[in-house]
């Protein structure tokens, strides 16, 4: 089990005010987190601690999560982490206004473990316990530690293992998705070049096929940039994947062709540059189709992915939005996204939490 535990940011934010102070838990897929954070009376949230359990060890010889083991190894150390980001917090479970839970989309089993945990914590606090959307977390995540607050509208990008949408933002809390994947998202398609080239490279895939394709030469190979259908803002990654395997295994069949594969840091930042490409062009679409929109979010874990960082800051100085990248402790699932969210919802709702009845839900909200 590793477990980050930062200390310096929180360490600035201990002073006491009037805001709320908020336990976030976030176990929807395979990080079993808990992050405290008190928010001023603005709202605004700094964040006193945000520990993370991370499972990639019990997951990398299958090259992917197993779904069983996350969520029973969640039920392990939930409560581990629980005590430890309140110690980091440096206040007690009394001192808490409100517990909050990432309760959507994810691994029902995951998702189940982290809702049960919450309820009862915030049952025996005799607090209020507020549900919050995981991948509005996200996006919420790069606001964080930012100053001030975006305009919006805005456009919002989920980039990770399991989403890659685009959102029409009114606010941190009301969106509308307005573009999907039709099959793949592209932390998948990251994980599962890493396993086409295989040993050196594990799991999880996307930072080693990203410091591969720094050393490669993304013109090298010409693989496929999916536009769906004229107009379209859907990804498609599958067919990315496809190109890939077969360019470094070969055609399959009597007939094929002599094989000569590439290197794999040619390949990967070929890869990469096609995935992207794919990305930016997509949200430009967005853009021309939806007039005055004022900045762009982003979030999700292959939002540390070094040349997405790069496009999209060229891309929002070439458009003139205001770009929220989170901070890289906060691109990866987190428990901090869950509890800032939970505090703008609370601000704009005080009765927000008051109804326990919520579920574990396997898909987003909108």
């Amino acid at each position: 089990m590793t477990i980050t535990s930062p200390t310096s940011r929180e360490n600035a934010h201990r002073a006491a005010n009037t805001g709320h102070l908020i336990l976030g838990l976030e176990t929807s897929c395979d990080e079993t987190a808990a992050a405290v954070v008190r928010t001023d009376p603005s709202g605004r949230a700094a964040i006193l601690s945000n520990t993370i359990a991370s499972q990639h060890e019990l997951h990398a010889e299958y090259r992917g999560v197993v779904p069983e083991i996350a969520s029973r190894a969640h039920a392990e150390r939930l409560l581990p982490i629980v005590r430890q980001a309140v110690k980091e917090a440096g206040v007690t479970l009394a001192d808490l206004d409100a517990v909050a839970v990432g309760n959507r989309p994810g691994l029902i089993g995951s998702l189940l473990v982290g809702v049960a945990g919450a309820k009862g914590l915030a049952l025996a606090l005799g607090k209020p316990c507020i549900p919050v959307d995981h991948i509005h977390a996200h996006l919420y995540a790069g606001c964080m530690t930012a100053s001030p607050m975006p305009l919006f509208p805005s456009l919002g990008l989920v980039v990770s293992g399991g989403h890659t949408s685009i959102y029409l933002m009114h606010s941190p809390a009301r969106m509308t998705r307005i573009a999907a994947t039709i099959d793949d998202a592209i932390g998948e398609a990251y994980d599962k070049v890493a396993a086409i080239i295989g040993p050196p490279l594990g799991f999880p895939g996307g930072p080693q096929v990203d410091a591969l394709a720094q050393k490669g030469d993304p013109s090298r190979i010409t693989f496929p940039i999916s536009r769906v259908a004229p107009g379209s803002l859907d990804f498609s990654f599958s067919g990315l994947k496809t190109a890939v395997l077969y360019k470094w295994n070969g055609v399959p069949g009597p007939k094929a062709p002599k094989h000569e594969r590439p290197t794999a840091e040619d390949l990967c930042a070929s890869f990469q540059h096609a995935a992207v490409a794919a990305i930016t062009m997509k949200l430009g679409r967005a853009i021309e189709q939806h007039a005055g929109i004022r900045s762009l979010l982003v979030g999700g874990g292959v939002s540390a992915n070094s040349r997405l960082r790069a496009e999209l800051t060229r891309l929002a100085n070439d458009n003139t939005l205001d770009l929220r990248l989170p901070p890289m402790d906060l691109c990866m699932d987190n428990a901090a996204m869950i509890a800032g969210l939970a505090a703008v919802l609370i601000n704009a709702d005080p009765t927000a939490g008051s109804d326990s009845g919520f579920s574990a839900v396997p898909t987003t909200s909108q």
